[in-house]
């Protein structure tokens, strides 16, 4: 018997179910010796006719609720401009946004893949400032806080 076929299943029914109840689903991946843990949506481009968002490098609980916020924010229309900064998601600090390149997306978001069956789907990464106010594309930023948030996509250009 294959034990892990079962569990896949239960968790890919999961993600139908509270796709089919809240409008999406969110996927928490643990850090490991590649690179940080970081959670993505599933859901908001076939829900609400939004992109799907990922952010890296928060504990869990932490990365949810932003995401939950970022989708409530674009379905209000608090955010509309995915190349400016917005002050929509966290509390006096500006969070940005990154473009996800396509290519990217097998090695980051294959739930979303297999849930879209494919990649027919717009993924923002949300990129939270450090704490003295610098994103990870800023000469000031530090080494340790670029490597917690690598970006998945080109820097905004305004930036």
């Amino acid at each position: 018997m294959e034990h892990g076929k079962a569990g896949e299943d239960a968790s890919e029914q999961k993600v139908i179910d509270d796709i089919a109840t809240h409008g999406w689903h969110g996927v928490h991946i643990s850090a490991d010796e590649v690179g940080p843990g970081y959670a993505f949506t599933i859901g908001a481009c076939h829900s609400f006719g939004q992109p799907e968002f990922l952010i890296m490098g928060l504990p869990r609980a932490m990365a949810h609720q932003i995401l939950d916020v970022a989708l409530d924010a674009a379905r209000s229309g608090a955010i509309t401009d995915f190349t400016a900064t917005t002050d929509a998601l966290l509390e006096r600090h500006p969070c940005a946004f990154v473009r996800v390149p396509v290519e990217q997306y097998r090695n980051y978001v294959g739930y979303a893949r297999w849930y879209y069956q494919g990649d027919d789907f717009t993924l923002y990464q949300i990129v939270w400032p450090s704490r003295d106010g610098h994103f990870p594309w800023q000469a000031q930023a530090s080494a340790q806080y670029v490597e917690s948030q690598p970006l998945l996509g080109p820097a905004p250009l305004a930036a």
